[in-house]
This record gives structure tokens, C-alpha cells and sequence, in this order.
């Protein structure tokens, strides 16, 4: 058994449940050799526990984006984060803003009248998706059953199911040409923010859209203004935005070829079952003296 903590103080049950199902014993921080930490916000409150309780070896972090993190990464502790927990759920709204940006599903349902017909077919469509993780890769599987030639952009290149082509993150511009939809679901890092600005717009085509369920720093939002305000892409499906929360009359949620949803790739009901599984899971492989899932690589801060 191993003695794990659970941060910060006043965190829900089910993050303690979770360790008890992994054969781990819940402690305090001068007790724990590992800190399973459940928010999202409290950055200075890790680094303090940290600071105090040098015998805390491993660090589980509860998402796959851990930007807010990556200042505290070090090789004295073992750090895994959420990635790959949430990629299905992700993975299956960016689905759905997919069909509802290119079928205009969303702009139709704005009117009050009938109108003329509109969208192209996701069906046989040129798909690219920016980043190589557990979120492309349940897209590639969800995308699979309409044929879509799909290509991944990702920093390692390497073989992934149900993908046709992957490039390097330094071949990005090579592929939006001819791309129907770009799917941005990839890490913010100093390399990644502002990757989509003017110049990646100018080469895409005017029907596509863009649909981002990573990070809104990875959007230089006023090029995307005006890509979308001069027709220079067909739209854009934005889970997360530039600043966000968005301002209300930010002009982005007024336009017809844009919509937004409140950065809900995975939502507050989703997140204990899904969680707790990656929890009981590096519990157990701690015990055992195994690699554990989710590694984070401090180097590349993801």
C-alpha cells in the first residue's frame, strides 16, 4: 500500500474513493508520497504544498492541459496529468461542432424563417487535426465511419489507426490547403500559442472551418475576426476562446459563421467517473513500482 494525498483541502470524495479502490491509503501531505491535486485554479497552493512536503514523490494533475502547471515541473517528482481520460468526450464535441458548422446545422437553427440551402458534406471531407493525442485519435476513430481522409499534425511524427497522413508541427502550412475542416486539439506551449494567425487562414480554403477544443490562445482571435468577416474561411466552432471567458459584445458571437460553446470539452458531471479510473489506475502501478499512465514530459511541458 501507499500512502497518497489528496489537494486541496475540501477536494470531493471520490478523489479519496478513487485511491482506496487502488489499494492506496489516504494521508496527509507530510504523510504522502503521492498528491493527487483536484483543482484546476489553486497553482500557488501546489507550489506551497510542495514547497513543505519534499517526501511527495508523484503528482497527478486533473486535466490534460497543464499549462497553469508547467512553471512547477521538475525531475525530482514523477508528474501525470488527465491526457487521454477526456479524449473520447472531446473528441465527440468537436464531432458535433463538425457536422454542425459544415451541414449549417447551428446558423439554421439561429433563423426564424425558411431559407435557402447551405453546407458541404462531412462525408469523404479532407479532415486535418492539429495535435497527435488521446483527442485525435478518438476523432480519427469517430471520423472512420464517414470516410474522411484524415491528417494529423502532431510534434512526434509516428503511425496512428485510422489516420492516413501525419506531418510535423513544422508541415502545418503544407496541409490546410485543400482541407476541409481543422480540428485544433493539441497542448499550449510557447511553440503553440498564436500557431493559427493571419498567414494560416490566407491558405486554407473558403468553405472550411476551423474548430478548436484545445486552448484559445492557440488563435491570434482578430486574424480569425477577420478571416471569418471577409469570407476568407467558411466558419469557425470554438469551445474555448481568446480572452476567455469571451466579452459579451465581443463581435465573434454575432457573426453567422461562428459559435461558441463554455469550454465544455468535458464537463463538471463527467469529470469524477471519468477521473477516478486514471486515479485507481497510477495508485496501483505506484504500488507496484510500474510506469504510470499520463506521464507528463517536463521538458516538453505536456
Amino acid at each position: 500500500m501507499v500512502n497518497v494525498a489528496v489537494g486541496p483541502l475540501g477536494s470531493p470524495q471520490w478523489a479519496a474513493d478513487a485511491i482506496v479502490a487502488g489499494g492506496g491509503t489516504v494521508t496527509d501531505y507530510d504523510e504522502a508520497v503521492g498528491l493527487v491535486w483536484i483543482d484546476f485554479d489553486r497553482v500557488d497552493d501546489l507550489e506551497r504544498v510542495l514547497d513543505a512536503n519534499p517526501g511527495i514523490e508523484w503528482v497527478q494533475l486533473p486535466w490534460a492541459g497543464v499549462e497553469r502547471f508547467a512553471h512547477l515541473f521538475d525531475s525530482r517528482r514523477t508528474w501525470t496529468s488527465a491526457k487521454g481520460v477526456f479524449g473520447p468526450a472531446v473528441a465527440e464535441l468537436a464531432l458535433g461542432m463538425l457536422l454542425g458548422g459544415v451541414r449549417h446545422i447551428v446558423a439554421y437553427s439561429r433563423l426564424s424563417h425558411w431559407s435557402e440551402d447551405h453546407g458541404v458534406n462531412l462525408v469523404g471531407a479532407n479532415v486535418v487535426i492539429v495535435g497527435g493525442g488521446g483527442i485525435a485519435s478518438s476523432l480519427a476513430a469517430m471520423l472512420k465511419p464517414f470516410g474522411c481522409h484524415v491528417t494529423v499534425v502532431r510534434n512526434r511524427v509516428q503511425d496512428m489507426p485510422d489516420v492516413h497522413v501525419v506531418v510535423g508541427q513544422g508541415d502545418l502550412d503544407s496541409v490546410l490547403p485543400g482541407a476541409d475542416a481543422v480540428v485544433l486539439a493539441l497542448a499550449l506551449t510557447d511553440d503553440t500559442v498564436g500557431m493559427f494567425s493571419r498567414t494560416q487562414f490566407e491558405l486554407m480554403e473558403r468553405h472550411a472551418w476551423i474548430v478548436n477544443v484545445a486552448r484559445g490562445r492557440h488563435i491570434v482571435t482578430d486574424d480569425l475576426v477577420w478571416a471569418l468577416t471577409t469570407g476568407q474561411i467558411g466558419g469557425a466552432a470554438l469551445d474555448v476562446t481568446d480572452p476567455e471567458p469571451l466579452p459579451e459584445r465581443h463581435p465573434l458571437w454575432s457573426m453567422h459563421n461562428c459559435f461558441i460553446t463554455p469550454h465544455v470539452g468535458n464537463t463538471a458531471d463527467m469529470v469524477p467517473a471519468l477521473l477516478s479510473v486514471r486515479i485507481t489506475d497510477n495508485v496501483r502501478r505506484l504500488a507496484r513500482g510500474e510506469s504510470l499512465d499520463g506521464l507528463i514530459d517536463v521538458d516538453l511541458g505536456y
